[in-house]
């Protein structure tokens, strides 16, 4: 068995991915690493050049910054990298996302169990959602828990919306979503650890995918932009060992996040939030997968 790594970036540096680490996570558990780059302003070409490991397969882009509906263009680019992967198995990350090295074994191991189950197309992976700073991560419905970040290699396949998650095209045209095993293996997700300054101008230029100019939300002043959400909570595991030297580099920022300034939470969303922390399940949660056993 073997597996295809793949993921794209663009501006890596710019707005502040983690993204040489994303890849440095995914290098060990496979054969090759496909990385589509888009046409960027910054060193992230040379940056992934410089790791000089020829498990790496580089797809040079140019994006289209007409596709401003839904993030269209990041699910493009996702199917950019899918489509030069070549292994049995394809294994997914966005820039921000990292693996743990502590869960390489339950990852292979899914993957092998589930070469002898046909009904099993995709492993679904846990999220550990940092907010702010790299010892607190959100929690509650805001954030979604699971999502498909590995499965048998099909040409059908397809990024779907945004590139959250994954469907494959059907003989009639339409779209189905993927029989999914869940799993233990979790994805640590920084999207939300940046410093303000590079947090606004990534807010900024990204909501252009979303929205034409006229529907742009209202984006905070970067001195003005405060890391808020409705909960968040310490972080008790630890990080991935491809993290410790931007941890550490980031801390003279990150230190200051206050976890107790949170966001007023609407009464439905405290009532679902509580049902959850009961009974461990979410009410009307997003799925875009057919869980399997």
């Amino acid at each position: 068995m073997k597996i295809s790594g793949f993921t794209f970036i663009r501006n890596g540096n710019y707005y502040g991915y983690p993204f040489i680490e994303s890849i440095k996570s995914l290098l060990p558990l496979c054969d090759e690493v496909v990385v589509a780059i888009g046409n960027s302003d910054d060193k992230t070409r040379e940056d992934i050049v410089a790791l000089n490991n020829p498990k790496i397969v580089l797809i040079d882009t140019v994006w289209d910054d007409t596709l401003r509906s839904g993030g269209k263009i990041l699910a493009q680019q996702t199917d950019v990298a899918l489509a030069h992967t070549q292994y049995d198995w394809c294994l997914y990350l966005q820039g921000d996302e990292v693996l743990h090295e502590g869960d390489y074994d339950i990852i292979k191991n899914e993957m092998l169990a589930a070469n002898t189950s046909p009904d099993v197309e995709a492993l679904l992976f846990r999220w550990r959602h940092f907010f702010g700073s790299y010892e607190y991560i959100g929690v509650g419905r805001q954030w979604y828990r699971r999502e498909i970040r590995a499965f048998k290699r099909n040409t059908n396949v397809v990024s779907w919306g945004d590139a959250q998650g994954f469907k494959v095209k059907t003989d009639d045209g339409g779209f189905r979503k993927l029989r999914a095993k869940q799993t233990e293996a979790r994805i640590f997700h920084y999207g939300w650890v940046r410093h303000p300054h590079t947090q606004t101008k990534k807010f900024t230029d990204f909501n252009r995918l979303w929205h034409d100019d006229e529907h742009l939300p209202e984006v905070p002043k970067a001195d003005e932009f405060d890391y808020r959400c409705y909960e968040s909570t310490l972080f008790k595991e630890t990080h991935p060992l491809v993290m410790a030297e931007k941890i550490q580099r980031d801390k003279h920022w990150t230190s200051a996040y206050d976890p107790t300034r949170r966001n007023k939470r609407p009464f439905m969303v405290w009532l679902t939030d509580s049902i959850e922390k009961v009974t461990g399940f979410r009410i009307g949660e997003y799925k875009n997968f057919v869980e399997v056993k």
